[in-house]
This record gives C-alpha cells, sequence and structure tokens, in this order.
C-alpha cells in the first residue's frame, strides 16, 4: 500500500479549475471561483482525518501568521478533501478553528474548504501527483504531507512537504506565483540570490547570484568611499595664491618697489643708516701707519748714514 503513497511534483500543472464541489455553506462551487486575482496555497487532507492532517494546517498556520501577507488580500487558501465522505459541515467546523487561529481581519474571506465528490476529487488529485489509498482495517487514509502554491491562472508552481514551513519560502513562493504583483523590492533581491530547488522542495542559496551581487555590492562601497575621501581632501586644501599687488608703475613690483609709499621711504633710510654705519666701522678697524715699517735685516736708513 505505500507503494501507492506519495508525491510527485507536475511544476507547471494546471489543475481542473471546472471541478465542481461545495464550500463550506453547502453551495456549489467551481475550483476556478478561488482562481484569476491572486496565487492560492493549496491543501489536500481530509477533515476527519485524526492526526497528519491537522499538523499540516497547524503547520500551515503558524508560517502564515508570520507573513506579512493577508489571506483575502495578497493570496486565498483552498483546502479541498480528498474524502467523499466529508460534508459541508466538517467543512465548516474546520474553518472556523483555522480562521480563529490565523487572527486577521476578514480572514473568513480568505481561507476556503471545499468537498465534493470522487469524480472531482480525482481530477484534483492527479493534476497535483497526490497518491493516496485508504486502508479499510483502520478507516484511515494513507496519504503524505504537504501543501502547494499555485499561480493566479490555476498552475501549481510550488510544493512544500511535510508538516513545517519556512515563512520565507512560502512568502518567496507566493511572490514568484503572483509574478512580482505582490512583495516589495527585497522579495525580489532575494528571489535574485535564493532559487527554489525540487529536489528539496525549498528555497536554497543560488552561488554564483550571491557572488555576483556581492561583487557588485563591493563596487559601489568601494566607489562610495572613494568619493566621500575625495571631497574631504578638496575641503581640507589650502587655497591657491592670488598674484602680487602691483607697484607704482602698474607693473607687478618685486621687493620694495612693491611695497607702500612710506616703507619704501624708511626702508631707504633704514638703508642709508646701515651704509653710514658700515663706513664709520671700516674707518675705526684700518688706520694706515705714519712711519714705514722696516724689514728685518735691512740696512741702516739714510739719515743714519749721514750722521
Amino acid at each position: 500500500m505505500l507503494r501507492d503513497v506519495g508525491i510527485e511534483q507536475r511544476l507547471g500543472q494546471k489543475l481542473p479549475l471546472d471541478a465542481l464541489f461545495a464550500d463550506e455553506l453547502g453551495r456549489p462551487v467551481r475550483l476556478g471561483q478561488y482562481f484569476g486575482k491572486r496565487p492560492v496555497v493549496l491543501v489536500l487532507a481530509y477533515y476527519n482525518c485524526p492526526m497528519l492532517c491537522t499538523q499540516v494546517f497547524n503547520g500551515l498556520v503558524s508560517a502564515l501568521r508570520v507573513l506579512s501577507f493577508d489571506a483575502g488580500k495578497e493570496f486565498d487558501v483552498v483546502a479541498v478533501s480528498f474524502d467523499p465522505r466529508d460534508r459541508p459541515p466538517d467543512a465548516a467546523a474546520k474553518k472556523k478553528a483555522y480562521v480563529n487561529e490565523y487572527k486577521r481581519p476578514g480572514a473568513a474571506l480568505g481561507w476556503h474548504f471545499l468537498t465534493g465528490g470522487s469524480g472531482s476529487i480525482e481530477r484534483v488529485t492527479q493534476a497535483a501527483g497526490f497518491r493516496y489509498r485508504y486502508d479499510e482495517t483502520t478507516g484511515q487514509f494513507a496519504h503524505a504531507a504537504a501543501v502547494y502554491v499555485a499561480t493566479p491562472e490555476g498552475k501549481l508552481s510550488r510544493y512544500f512537504y511535510g508538516i513545517e514551513y519556512g515563512p520565507r519560502d512560502l512568502r518567496l513562493a507566493l511572490v514568484e506565483a503572483s509574478n512580482g504583483r505582490i512583495g516589495s523590492p527585497v522579495d525580489q533581491i532575494l528571489l535574485f540570490c535564493y532559487h527554489y530547488d525540487p529536489k528539496l522542495a525549498r528555497y536554497s542559496a543560488a552561488v554564483l547570484s550571491l557572488v555576483r551581487f556581492g561583487g557588485v555590492g563591493a563596487v559601489l562601497i568601494l566607489s562610495t568611499f572613494l568619493a566621500v575621501m575625495w571631497r574631504r581632501d578638496m575641503r581640507q586644501r589650502p587655497p591657491h595664491p592670488g598674484p602680487l599687488p602691483e607697484g607704482n608703475g602698474g607693473s607687478p613690483g618685486r621687493g620694495a618697489s612693491s611695497l607702500p609709499s612710506e616703507a619704501r621711504e624708511e626702508a631707504r633710510a633704514a638703508g642709508a643708516q646701515r651704509g653710514a654705519g658700515d663706513q664709520a666701522s671700516d674707518r675705526g678697524r684700518i688706520r694706515p701707519s705714519r712711519s714705514p715699517v722696516r724689514p728685518q735685516g735691512a740696512g741702516p736708513s739714510r739719515s743714519a748714514e749721514r750722521r
């Protein structure tokens, strides 16, 4: 029996939107009534399941409560019972329990619990690749656990296995399924860095995209740093000196000629005083001898010879 139980991913498969069901109030509906506007989180379960289906719903509600998206606004939740024995009162009881657990205003408009006949059930489960078997000895169904994300056009886009679902994975799946109609620019960046891995049934880091994104970020940071340092250097640099003032003749002067007239007069007087002082000091240091100095070893002078 377990060989016949499992889930086969059929990404891109379109659900039978014309399949007939009954909603929780017993009104006849078509599956397509819940598509066309927003992405849909699809749950295949049965409402009298004693254990596994309840855990699937609990895990889904816990993940959706973390998201900023609201059921009925950005997406819808559609549960389809694969037990033809389930009736609208069973669906209504299940909806009341999980809408109260979800605790969001207007949640009743975004959660839908359907029941139907074997024919409609088989069409939906086969399209989703969901295989299950009824065990007559226990009176229960053997089945796997998963939730599905479908586009507004009714195409299956993502599968998430188990009974616990990552809020980030669900958010990215809804953003992708909406074709960018919901979400933020941050979600688009995350989708650039994270890709859905069908084998793992979750989003994992795309190494090459992360490297590219990191390289672009490094270039932007370095460019910003260099621009800031250049501006700081320009502000701290001293201003360029202007031309020297012009002299009396209208042309640029040099030295004393470029000074004002009073300063030039003072400079001339100071120069004259320095010149007079230098001459006086020269006279005091050098005094010529009145009688010539006779060199040693010379003969007697002419006056001595006359004597």
